[in-house]
C-alpha cells in the first residue's frame, strides 16, 4: 500500500481563518496545525472543557441533512466537508484543524480560502513514506429510490466523475470529472455550494443557514416568483433589492463555471470521501451523489479497506521457507535438543529463530506410519500430532540456548483455542511458527503456534508448558 516516490506531508506552520458557520451563524476562528506522520485529519474543540479530539473518519459522522457533521467523545464539528476536500485536495496528509465553535466557517461557499491559505503556508515533507488504498475491485454503492449510483474501480491514480439531475429546467444535467487530484485547486476548489429556492426558504423557516449570504452560495430559482417575495428575500438577507437573472440564478450571482453546480458536487465528495482515513488510488464515478451517500460509500470502502489490511497483515505474518536456504538446526542437531526420536520426532528442520519466534518445517510423506490408520483411502496427519509437532517446536525455541539441552524436558500443561482450518496430506509441507506470548516464569512458558501448508493456515492453538530438569 505504500507509494516509494511520495512522503507524507503537514504544514509548515500554523495558520487561523475566521468566518461564520452556514447554518448557525456563530463566529468561529479555525486553526490548522502541522501534525506528525500518520495521524491524518482530526478537528479539535478547544471552546469545550477537554480539548476534545475528533477522527475524521466516516465511521465518527452523525448528521448529514445539510452537510456532514463529526461527532466523538462527546464534541461535535459540522460542515468539515469543504475543510477536507481542501486538505485532501492538495494532497496534504496530516493536519489537526481546531476551533472555537462547532461550524467551520463557510466562507464563500467553497473551499477556494482554504486552499490558498494552505498554499501560502506550504508543506512539508515527512520520512514516512505516504500509503494509500488501492482499491481491489469494483466496489459499488446505490439508492435506487433517488438514483443514487456510485462505485470505485481500481486504478492507479484518484480520478472522480460526478453527474447531477435534478429535473430541473434550470439546472438540467451536468457532468463534473477531474483525472489528477493536482486538477483541484484550478478546476473545483472555488465552485460554491448551491441550492434551490424552496430549499432557502424552509432552512429559512427552520431558522438554519443564519451564515448565510448571497455571496456564499448559489440560489436556483426554477419557478416565477414575485416582486413581494424578491422583497422579502432581499430584507432577509440585509440587500437592498434580490434579482433574477434569466438563467434562473438569485442576485445575479456570475457562476464561475458553466457547470459550477456539478463541480461543486464533486468538491463535496472528495471532501466527504477524506473520511475514508487514507488516500485512496481509484477511479471513482457517481450518478446524483449527496453527503449521505458519500458517507455510506466512504463506510463501504473504509470496511474492505480494513478486511484488505487485515489480510495484508496476514500474508505478510505467514512464515516463509526457502528450501536453498542453510537450516538453523537440521533433524539431527534437533534430535540432541528434544527428547524424541524416530517415529515420534515430528520436526525435520528449524528454519528461523530468535527470542521470542521459531519457523519449524515438517515434510508430509505418504509413507508416514500414522497414515496406515489415519484414515485407509484418505491419508490424513491427525490434528494432534500437527499440535504435538507445535509442541516440539516450541520445545527446540526454549531448550535450543541451554547449555545441555538434553538434560530437560517439556511438558504439556494446557492447550486452549484449538482450531483445525484445512487438510495436512502427504506432499504438503507443514510450516510451524511458534511465538512466546509472555516471558517465561518458574519455567512455565506461554506460546500461540500456527500451522500454514502455504499461505493457508490450516490449525493453531495456544500453548501451556513446563520446563523440566530431567532426573
Amino acid at each position: 500500500m505504500a507509494d516509494m516516490e511520495k512522503m507524507q506531508t503537514t504544514i509548515k506552520s500554523a495558520f487561523t481563518v475566521s468566518g461564520v458557520g452556514l447554518h448557525t451563524g456563530k463566529p468561529v476562528n479555525m486553526t490548522f496545525v502541522p501534525a506528525p506522520e500518520d495521524h491524518g485529519y482530526k478537528f479539535q474543540r478547544t471552546d469545550i472543557e477537554g480539548q476534545p479530539i475528533i477522527d475524521a473518519l466516516a465511521e465518527n459522522v452523525v448528521d448529514v441533512s445539510r452537510g456532514t457533521t463529526l461527532e466523538q467523545n462527546g464534541a461535535r464539528v459540522s460542515t468539515i466537508e469543504h475543510v477536507l476536500a481542501a486538505l485532501a485536495g492538495l494532497e496534504i496528509d496530516n493536519v489537526l484543524v481546531q476551533l472555537d465553535a462547532m461550524e467551520t466557517p463557510i466562507m464563500d461557499g467553497s473551499s477556494k480560502p482554504f486552499v490558498d491559505k494552505l498554499k501560502e503556508i506550504g508543506t512539508v515533507e515527512q520520512s514516512k513514506e505516504r500509503e494509500y488504498f488501492s482499491v481491489p475491485y469494483n466496489i459499488s454503492y446505490a439508492e435506487p429510490e433517488r438514483g443514487v449510483e456510485m462505485v470505485a474501480m481500481p486504478l492507479d491514480d484518484y480520478r472522480l466523475t460526478v453527474m447531477i439531475d435534478y429535473n430541473s429546467p434550470v439546472l438540467g444535467s451536468q457532468h463534473a470529472s477531474i483525472s489528477q487530484l493536482n486538477e483541484f485547486d484550478s478546476e473545483i476548489s472555488s465552485c460554491r455550494t448551491f441550492c434551490f429556492l424552496h430549499e432557502l426558504e424552509m432552512l429559512l423557516e427552520h431558522n438554519l443557514i443564519k451564515g448565510g449570504d448571497l455571496n456564499n452560495a448559489i440560489v436556483i430559482v426554477d419557478r416565477v416568483i414575485e416582486d413581494e417575495e424578491l422583497d422579502q428575500l432581499a430584507k432577509l438577507f440585509n440587500k437592498p433589492k434580490v434579482e433574477v437573472k434569466k438563467e434562473g440564478i438569485l442576485n445575479n450571482v456570475e457562476l464561475r463555471f458553466q457547470n459550477e453546480p456539478a463541480r461543486h458536487k464533486l468538491l463535496d465528495m472528495i471532501g466527504d470521501l477524506a473520511l475514508v482515513g487514507m488516500p485512496m488510488k481509484a477511479q471513482i464515478m457517481a450518478a446524483r451523489p449527496g453527503h449521505a451517500a458519500n458517507v455510506e460509500f466512504a463506510k463501504k470502502i473504509r470496511k474492505i479497506m480494513e478486511k484488505t489490511k487485515k489480510e495484508q497483515l496476514r500474508i505478510k505474518n505467514i512464515p516463509r521457507y526457502n528450501p536453498n536456504a542453510e537450516p538453523v538446526f537440521n533433524y539431527q542437531q534437533i534430535e540432541k535438543i528434544l527428547p524424541h526420536t524416530f517415529p515420534f520426532l515430528l520436526v525435520d528442520k528449524i528454519v528461523q529463530i530468535n527470542e521470542n519466534i521459531i519457523t519449524a518445517v515438517k515434510n508430509i510423506t505418504g509413507d508416514q506410519y500414522f497414515f496406515q490408520g489415519h484414515f485407509p483411502g484418505e491419508p490424513l496427519m491427525p490434528g494432534v500430532l500437527q499440535l504435538e509437532a507445535m509442541a516440539q517446536a516450541g520445545g527446540v525455541l526454549v531448550l535450543h540456548d541451554k547449555e545441555n539441552p538434553e538434560a530437560w524436558s517439556t511438558y504439556f500443561v494446557k492447550i486452549e483455542n484449538a482450531k483445525f482450518k484445512g487438510k495436512v496430506v502427504p506432499g504438503d509441507t507443514l510450516i510451524i511458527k511458534m511465538e512466546l506470548t509472555a516471558p517465561i516464569r518458574r519455567g512455565l512458558c506461554l506460546m500461540h503456534g500456527e500451522g500454514y501448508v502455504g499461505d493457508r493456515l490450516v490449525c493453531e492453538a495456544d500453548m501451556m508448558a513446563q520446563i523440566v530438569e530431567n532426573k
